[in-house]
């Protein structure tokens, strides 16, 4: 479970997103309820409500290339809400369960609409040219790749223990075609921000588990 500062920073989070919404406090709480017990699900190691903290936390950042900061903080609540290793569709089932608990939030539709679209975006991390909000929630999303070697590595174990049912062999040939899908990308980073100074270090970590994984 999530510790008690954590859930109290994240609740003071979500309020402020759903203020302008006019959602009262008791029906907030009882959203944010749902979330937290989504989050804290078991075999989550690394999806979990630390992984939302750490995107709110890089959207604050990077708020000032988003068109809809509202929408963009409320798919970075959403996107992972459901998280099978086992399944396919997770963005989907995701943006789903987005659309049914803030239609009962009250939230516009068109809101809803944009928050489904930025969800299903994580599915490929590819965004339009033209599409900022999408580029601020999947370079948020890919943030952990640029982060310091230790916490790198505790990101790299964190993504094995939720594959735990993979075996060895298995999970190093599909780790490393995931991680060399970056590599060969022009950039892996959309916002200039990101891309300027996040871009390197993030292909120095990535290629250093590749070798790690080989290695192993």
């Amino acid at each position: 479970m999530p510790t008690e500062n954590l859930t109290h920073i994240l609740f003071s989070n979500w309020q402020h997103t759903l203020q302008p919404f006019g959602v009262d406090q008791v029906t907030a709480e009882k959203a944010f309820d749902l979330l937290v017990a989504a989050y804290s699900t078991p075999g989550r190691y690394y999806h979990t409500l630390k992984h939302i903290d750490r995107i709110l936390s890089t959207i604050q950042i990077l708020q000032g290339y988003t068109n809809n900061l509202a929408a963009v903080q409320l798919a970075a609540w959403f996107h992972d809400v459901v998280y099978d290793t086992q399944a396919q569709d997770n963005e989907k089932r995701s943006a789903d369960y987005a659309v049914e608990l803030l239609s009962n939030l009250g939230i516009p539709e068109s809101t809803i609409t944009t928050v489904t679209r930025l969800i299903l975006n994580t599915k490929d991390h590819q965004a339009a040219v033209d599409d900022y909000d999408s580029q601020v929630l999947l370079d948020a999303d890919l943030a952990i790749l640029a982060t310091n070697s230790v916490d790198y590595k505790e990101y790299a174990h964190t993504i094995r223990q939720e594959y735990g049912w993979v075996a060895e062999a298995d999970y190093i040939t599909g780790r490393q075609q995931v991680l060399e899908r970056f590599l060969q990308r022009s950039r892996i980073y959309f916002t200039p921000l990101m891309s300027e100074f996040a871009e390197p270090s993030a292909r120095g970590n990535i290629q250093g588990e590749i070798q790690s994984l080989l290695s192993a």
